[in-house]
């Protein structure tokens, strides 16, 4: 079941049964919806310098004024599509599921990542047309001047953002080193994606559920595995999900960046 791989995957109709049947194939569906909607959406770079003086200056304004709905709209990052529903679903369908299949001792984590998304599916299910684009999301709380707050969707907007490049990085790494040590791969990972966001508190607590991480990666890996398929199979799957998501997420740290909220650590206002 061998799949050719892009270096942005977007799956048609007739692709959609093949990758029914695993948390990997669930997800790359999602990824794909979300793709589309990027490339059909074209928006300028939210990366590029003019654009980042203008949020930057927008993002002032928010932060030192109370300001409207109305005038955040004009935030560049208003021709930006992310939506959020599928975003949602691949948490749940990747996150959960990759960090279930870890074991018990990422169980802080999942927690974190399961409370994030029932807070971003209650404000999204109150008017799934207004919040039906996280930008939507992060607009409503800068406007509000809510961003910051502990618990705000923003902040859960960027901490599944943050889980979500900890995932890559030991999917990546587990796909060059198949046989190699499943803690170190976790380990590595977190050093990169989430720890320089942990205030000392989290990080004593992460590295205490590190040391219980089994050793042993491909152990892991079958987990992973669907029924029908091998490990060729499975890598390939892998690849073409980090094909996918790479850029997404590259683009939702860019909006956060333009919203001034893309350095807030843990248990900071």
């Amino acid at each position: 079941m061998k799949r050719k791989r892009g270096s942005e995957q977007i799956l048609g109709k007739d692709e959609i049964d093949e990758f029914k049947g695993s948390e990997i194939r669930s997800a790359i569906l999602e990824l794909s919806k979300i793709s589309s909607s990027l490339h059909h959406h074209e928006p300028a770079s939210v990366c590029d310098s003019k654009n980042d003086a203008a949020a930057d200056a927008a993002a002032t304004t928010v932060a030192s004024t109370t300001t409207t709905s109305t005038s955040i709209a004009h935030f560049k990052t208003h021709d930006h599509h992310i939506p959020t529903k599928s975003f949602l679903h691949v948490c749940k369908f990747l996150l959960l599921q990759v960090l279930d299949k870890v074991g018990p001792t990422m169980a802080v984590l999942r927690q974190d990542v399961h409370q994030n998304i029932q807070r971003l599916e209650k404000l999204h299910d109150m008017d799934p047309s207004m919040y039906r684009n996280v930008v939507g999301i992060l607009k409503k709380e800068a406007g509000e001047g809510t961003s910051r707050k502990t618990n705000s969707c923003t902040r859960a907007l960027v901490w599944l953002t943050r889980s979500l490049d900890f995932t890559v990085s030991l999917l990546e790494k587990l796909c060059k080193e198949p046989d190699g040590n499943l803690k170190k791969a976790v380990e590595e990972s977190y050093e990169v994606t989430l720890k320089p966001w942990h205030q000392w508190i989290s990080t004593a607590a992460y590295q205490v559920a590190l040391r219980l991480v089994p050793g042993d990666a491909k152990t892991f890996i079958n987990l992973l595995v669907a029924q029908d398929e091998d490990y060729d199979d499975l890598k390939e799957e892998i690849l073409s999900l980090v094909s996918l998501l790479k850029p997404i997420l590259d683009e939702i740290h860019c909006v956060l960046r333009s919203f001034k909220s893309d350095r807030l650590k843990s248990n900071s206002r």
